[in-house]
């Protein structure tokens, strides 16, 4: 990798409105670094694959829901290495624009990953002058927004010269004028310590580098415990009746094409630190992918881990943002059930398939007959609602931030480490998160009658007093 330690190459261009699309592929790659730090993935192991909604809904098997988390992070870090390869491309630079062979000799284990240490004081200094840097154009992003804004309430003016425009104060005018005087001199202060100023081959060569460390990090975290998973043949036939299959049969898609780590040399050895369990400390080896072959992103998105949601799950069969909100919506009016209306309620049932609407009418059916005792059971009712959305909201909740996360309107140099494809519903069974939605709305149900019993026996109770 001769571009590793280059100087700035005469000849080099700046970025200028380049800087933009490269600030938020490395704001992408800096959430990325974050993503794997100790604290993170020491959250990952002993909270997230062990909570209650996960456990339950996902999978109990840590080798399942590891296997999703590495493979979501690779197609992450793949994402970013397309971006820095197209920006490669028009480096003067010409060993810069070969970046994407670089990464896929990475990827077949031909670059030692023990010099590229992650957490470092080199790279934690690479990664604080990336952040500066994406801080900067962030600043210089909305100057420049709100510079447009005031030339174009001048140039409006100008053009009109109506009688309210012929009749503002010299103090409006002069006001005016000194804003975007301003607005301009912080625009150009932004463009000297921004991205805009930087070159693109001096970017590229700090951003491919940090691409080989966290691929490189990736493999530290994840590779020994993925290695000693028997969930699928390492000669990859997939057929191994003796091996002890720890995930579900529709799962082995996974296994089989996302990019799973092995270890195969007994020479070398890359570093394992984190707190996920390690593979066999007598074992080393170099970490390499089973695939041979480079996955390029369509249209800068690759969303192999997203697809391979079977039918049986919540994801596969379309229904993550449909349920993550009718969960939100049970939450919300479990505290304030007597504003829920009517048309709310009509337009909320219509958010359910047919199936689960069904199901609530079963439920639900006979369950008015006596008045004292349904309004005793309503009650008890709020307290098991509660006690299923404890472990059911929070993975609604990462459900919509893993959708947010992922819009391209919101991903404007946000550097915030991302939740994972495994907090959410997507690989959620569907059968018991239809189970647990109904229980939820039948307790709303009870708990919505029992407030409109009290609403009528209480206008009545005023009636006659």
């Amino acid at each position: 990798m001769a571009w590793r330690h280059k100087a700035v190459v005469p000849g080099a261009k700046a970025l200028g409105i380049i800087s933009f699309d490269a600030g938020k592929t490395m704001c992408r790659l800096i959430s990325l670094y974050h993503s794997l730090s100790d604290e993170e993935i020491a959250k990952l192991n002993r909270e997230v694959i062990k909570s209650k909604g996960i456990t339950y809904l996902n999978s109990q098997h840590e080798c399942f829901l590891l296997n999703l988390a590495a493979a979501e992070r690779l197609e992450e870090l793949d994402t970013v290495a397309d971006s820095v390869s197209r920006l490669g491309r028009k480096c003067f630079d010409r060993s810069l624009g070969s970046f994407d062979l670089v990464y896929a000799d990475l990827k077949l284990g031909l670059i030692d990953l023990r010099k590229l240490g992650y957490g470092s004081r080199n790279s934690l200094k690479i990664i604080s002058k990336m952040e500066k840097l994406v801080s900067s154009t962030r600043n210089l992003y909305m100057a420049m927004e709100s510079m447009a804004v005031l030339e174009n309430s001048e140039k409006k003016r100008q053009r009109l010269k109506t009688n309210d425009y012929n009749n503002w104060s010299k103090q409006n005018l002069d006001y005016l004028n000194e804003e975007i005087a301003c607005c301009r001199k912080q625009v150009q202060h932004y463009k000297e310590v921004s991205l805009w100023n930087q070159t693109l081959d001096k970017t590229v060569g700090i951003m491919a580098k940090v691409v080989c460390i966290v691929y490189a990090r990736i493999c530290s975290v994840f590779g020994g415990y993925i290695a000693n998973c028997s969930c699928y043949n390492i000669n990859g036939d997939g057929d191994n009746e003796n091996n002890n299959c720890c995930c579900l049969l529709e799962h082995r898609e996974l296994y089989k094409k996302n990019y799973c780590l092995y270890e195969e040399s007994l020479h070398k050895r890359v570093s394992r630190s984190g707190p996920i369990p390690k593979a066999n400390s007598n074992k080393t080896g170099v970490i390499r992918f089973l695939n041979r072959e480079f996955d390029r992103p369509t249209n800068g998105v690759n969303n192999r881990v997203l697809r391979l949601a079977p039918p049986s799950t919540v994801g596969g069969a379309g229904l993550a943002a449909r349920y993550a909100e009718v969960v939100l919506l049970a939450e919300q009016w479990l505290h304030a059930p007597a504003i829920v209306g009517e048309d709310a309620r009509e337009a909320f049932y219509g958010m359910l398939p047919e199936r689960v609407r069904r199901k609530v009418a079963a439920k639900l059916k006979g369950r008015w007959r006596r008045e004292e005792e349904e309004e005793a059971l309503a009650e008890g009712w709020r307290d098991a609602v509660e006690e299923l959305l404890e472990w059911l909201s929070p993975v609604a909740h990462d459900t919509v931030r893993w959708q947010a996360e992922r819009s391209m309107e919101t991903a404007k140099f946000e550097a915030k480490t991302t939740a994972l494809l495994l907090q959410t519903l997507h690989y959620s069974d569907l059968e018991k998160a239809e189970a647990a939605i109904v229980e939820v709305l039948v307790g709303l149900s009870c708990i919505y009658w029992c407030e409109r019993t009290r609403n009528k026996k209480n206008k009545r109770n005023y009636c006659w007093s």
